[in-house]
């Protein structure tokens, strides 16, 4: 694992491996900030779908859909959490994720 780090959402602690989130060529975002992001998206993923924060982490790395919001941050936390959250949905079905 790279490096590691505990962050804060909604009073839960989640260890985040740092070294997966890639510096966006265009603009610069802190780490901090992305982390915080995905973090806050995996959970609220998890409440929508009834998952543990930690199936959903698995069930959206296992699909590629955290790669896909580190890739798009800069687009993605401008938008609507229920609507970042239903594209990486669909975007886990198109690589056969069954949650709906």
């Amino acid at each position: 694992m790279g490096a590691e780090r505990v962050i804060n959402h909604r009073n839960n602690d989640y260890l985040c491996d740092v070294s997966l989130l890639k510096k966006n060529t265009f603009m610069d975002f802190s780490v901090k900030d992305k982390i915080e992001y995905i973090v806050a998206l995996i959970s609220e993923f998890a409440k929508l779908h009834s998952l543990a924060p930690s199936q959903a982490y698995r069930y959206l790395d296992r699909y590629k859909a955290i790669d896909f919001i580190d890739k798009h941050y800069g687009i993605a936390h401008t938008q609507r959490f229920e609507d970042v959250i239903s594209d990486i949905t669909v975007y886990c079905q198109r690589f056969g994720g069954a949650i709906k």
